[in-house]
């Protein structure tokens, strides 16, 4: 159901909701074909909303769906864990790499 690229969005998208290029601007290292598998997969799990604005040009827009809205307490502990381990999580890296 998530990938690697899955939290950000929705840490993006819990705040408010966005266009592909502004992910890609404020997610600068998801590539746009990463990023656009991710959004489908979300979509398709009910997780996100794929909006179609009505403007010229028209955009989409993605927003957290009220399934999706569900889902912001365990991924605000994910990343508050994440980032409180972010130094030993840094070492094993280095370990490992170093390793090779």
């Amino acid at each position: 159901m998530l990938d690697k690229w899955s939290l950000p969005v929705l840490n993006e998208l819990c705040e408010r909701p966005a266009r592909f290029n502004e992910l890609r601007r404020v997610i600068p290292s998801v590539t746009a074909k990463s990023l656009a598998a991710t959004l489908k997969r979300l979509e398709r799990n009910g997780i996100v909303d794929r909006v179609v604005v009505g403007t010229r040009p028209v955009a989409v827009e993605y927003r957290i769906s009220p399934l999706g809205k569900t889902l912001r307490p365990p991924v605000e502990v994910i990343l508050a864990w994440a980032e409180a381990q972010m130094p030993l999580i840094e070492q094993a890296r280095r370990r490992f790499d170093d390793a090779d």
